[in-house]
């Protein structure tokens, strides 16, 4: 399903990183993204999603895009969880190759130029990022390699780090995703669901040395569980229907593009 990557928006590359009460490690975080995409070729943006934070995240992002050119944000209107975050993120994005991050500071903003050149090798639609070393708790650890093991099975998948979260894809991966909470969790399932083709590459994981983390076994692990299901039913009853040609001008696509599933 695989087409040469179209300059279609402002930018050539978006990063989406959607954050929650994350006021140490932004500043951090976004130096090392205007550092590792500085000498990618063409232009980029780093767009910052503010889902609910209590903290001094959104001064820390007013400062964040006043200081910095390439960086811009979305405060989000209450907290909605990731999975809104990011979706958000998707839609206001404006790049023909779309990325995400994690904010905790774990992911590694060096590997973004490799995925996005794997990615323009033309082959595959998205590449996702595989841990190579997690350096997460044991708890954490176990909790992840359970869900993942279970996703891949009832689903039939087999994503070998679905909750690695730095990844690039096609922006035509994104027109159709389902929006429901854990969707995040589910990405690569569900641009291949669509009939995209995946990739997957070594990433670097580091501690996290700023900040609480958010997720632990009762909303990692049991819920991701359940989603698993959801998703199964998904991949039963959801269709994404995709137009071969047509007779009218300029219409081409267009199901493919903003069409939503069907049941």
């Amino acid at each position: 399903m695989s087409e040469p990557i179209q300059h279609t928006g402002a930018v050539d590359l978006s990063i989406v990183v959607p954050v929650h009460n994350e006021e140490e490690t932004i500043p951090s975080l976004a130096a090392e993204v205007s550092e590792a995409l500085a000498a990618a070729p063409g232009t980029w943006e780093c767009l910052w999603v503010n889902d609910g934070s209590t903290d001094a995240t959104q001064r820390v992002l007013d400062e964040l895009v006043a200081a910095r050119p390439g960086h811009r944000y979305l405060e989000l209107d209450g907290r909605f969880g990731q999975s809104a975050a990011m979706a958000a993120g998707f839609a206001a994005s404006r790049g023909a190759i779309v990325g995400t991050l994690d904010g905790d500071g774990q992911n590694d903003p060096r590997d973004l130029p490799r995925l996005v050149e794997r990615l323009r090798a033309g082959d595959v639609d998205m590449v996702n990022g595989v841990r190579a070393k997690r350096n997460d708790s044991l708890v954490r650890k176990i909790s992840s390699r359970i869900a993942n093991g279970f996703r891949n099975l009832i689903t039939g998948e087999r994503v070998t780090d679905v909750g690695c979260s730095i990844r690039v894809c096609r922006r035509q991966c994104l027109a159709a995703i389902p929006l429901f909470k854990g969707m995040h969790r589910f990405l690569p399932t569900l641009v291949r669901m669509q009939g995209f083709r995946i990739t997957e590459i070594p990433v670097h994981h580091r501690p996290r040395v700023r900040g609480k983390t958010k997720y632990g076994i009762h909303n990692r692990l049991w819920v991701g569980l359940a989603d698993t299901l959801a998703v199964c039913w998904m991949q039963r009853r959801l269709v994404w229907p995709r137009v071969r040609r047509t007779s009218g001008e300029g219409l081409e696509g267009r199901a493919e593009a903003s069409g939503t599933p069907s049941t």
